[in-house]
């Protein structure tokens, strides 16, 4: 601030100083004899000509320095003859500026000079040097020096109290915030929130985000507990059963019931098989990107080795396959013959008669909807069958070996493809069960698989 407000005055010390050189130039210029000329009292002015002779000086200068020529005696010019006379001078456009000191009215000073070339009518070169005082800018400078350095160290510490005083305040919803998060870091209750204020800016919508965070890791963590919980309830039957089998032959040889014990052994098996798939899902696994999965050979063999089951034992349901059409998509071919299979269990074991499966090419998606004629799903149980470890009244009476698994697994398979998978109700009066797998791939052979329905 201090040098913008110096230059500015040094520009306008100069320019007063140029008007004034300018002033005098223009009546040289236009014939005015050296001792007509109106000069400031107040003002340093020389005349010089091209010899260093001093033609002019202002009424009120005593002494100059600076300008190169010291005297302020003016030396008189012969009149010159009017016929020689052509009228007109000439003012030249360079002005010079420079420092010096003068003596004008007894008082001594710094100026700033302004030395302009001129010509009178008789041809005459001269040079006109005009100053202006720099004290009253200096003065003024001083002035604003002298009060910064007064007033600025109060001034700072008054903008340094008032910015620590509003961003304390601004910041005591964050305080508040950490405040409350460490306490339930050392608590672990997840259940608490962190305080919300009121204002609805960055800091509100902090809160709201840290409120929404935990309660997401609450659901998580309330979700894994209730997943130990069951998968250790699940667990405990067959091997207490399983356990009893063992003790029970290995006391009396002839009791051992030894189906019993491998079908428990295979309910332990397929369990753990679920968990293990789960905790991989949980996990983050995705199917491979790169993998081609064709819907309508899938199907095709599930419903062949269900036929062929149902040959070489009483099964009392069908399997049969409504329409195939050729659908491939990108994916795990595991993990969708996992949900077919599940699908497929679930079906047939509430079905009355039938089961039928249907793959179709729909909008870019492989669709394949598994359908059954038992009693269906309630409508508003169709979402909480997806869930671990749900089983229904009747699925509990009709399959005590279930651990409620099959359709959970199934549906987060579904969605790590980027599919869906929805229950609603088939046209037999049964459930109807709807997986889609967007990104229809085009198919790799044109007749597609040779399947009779």
């Amino acid at each position: 601030m201090l040098q913008a407000l110096r230059q500015n005055l040094t520009d306008q010390v100069d320019l007063q100083a140029e008007n004034t050189a300018r002033g005098v130039a223009v009546q040289l210029a236009t014939g005015s004899d050296f001792d007509e000329l109106e000069l400031d009292s107040d003002r340093p002015v020389q005349v010089v000509d091209e010899d260093g002779i001093v033609r002019a000086v202002g009424p009120g200068l005593e002494a100059v320095r600076g300008t190169g020529t010291e005297s302020v005696d003016p030396v008189p010019w012969p009149e010159f003859d009017d016929d020689d006379d052509d009228g007109s001078g000439a003012v030249g456009d360079e002005v010079r500026l420079f420092d010096g000191v003068a003596l004008v009215n007894g008082e001594a000073g710094d100026y700033r000079f302004a030395a302009i070339d001129a010509e009178t009518p008789d041809d005459l070169e001269v040079t006109v040097y005009a100053g202006s005082s720099v004290q009253v800018g200096q003065t003024a400078l001083a002035s604003v020096r002298s009060s910064l350095l007064t007033g600025f160290p109060p001034l700072l510490l008054v903008v340094a109290g008032v910015t620590w005083l509003v961003t304390w305040w601004a910041l005591r919803p964050v305080e508040g915030i950490r405040r409350e998060l460490a306490t339930i870091t050392h608590s672990e209750d997840l259940s608490r929130r962190v305080p919300e204020p009121t204002s609805r800016d960055e800091i509100g919508r902090l809160a709201d985000t840290t409120n929404e965070t935990l309660a997401v890791l609450e659901a998580s963590v309330d979700r894994q507990r209730r997943f130990v919980a069951d998968a250790s309830h699940e667990l405990r039957s067959p091997i207490a059963s399983l356990r009893t089998q063992l003790e029970v032959g290995a006391a009396h040889p002839e009791l051992l019931d030894l189906p019993g014990a491998v079908k428990d052994t295979v309910r332990l098996q397929t369990l753990a098989a679920d968990l293990l798939l789960l905790a991989r899902l949980d996990a983050g696994e995705r199917p491979v990107g790169s993998g081609r999965v064709e819907l309508a050979e899938l199907v095709a063999e599930q419903v062949d080795a269900r036929g062929a089951a149902r040959n070489t034992a009483d099964v009392p349901v069908t399997v049969t396959a409504d329409r195939l059409e050729p659908a491939a998509v990108p994916g795990s071919a595991g993990m969708v013959e996992r949900v077919l299979v599940n699908l497929l269990d679930n079906a047939e074991r509430h079905a009355a008669s039938r089961v039928r499966v249907s793959v179709t090419a729909e909008g870019g998606h492989g669709v394949v909807e598994v359908a059954d004629d038992g009693a269906g799903v309630p409508v508003g149980e169709r979402e909480r069958i997806f869930q671990r470890f749900v089983r229904l009244d009747e699925a509990r009476s009709r399959d005590a070996g279930g651990a409620g698994l099959g359709l959970a697994i199934a549906r987060d398979v579904a969605e790590r493809h980027g599919g869906t998978l929805t229950v609603g109700a088939a046209r037999e009066g049964g459930a109807l069960f709807v997986l889609r797998i967007p990104g229809l791939l085009p198919p790799e052979d044109a007749d597609g698989p040779d399947i009779a329905s």
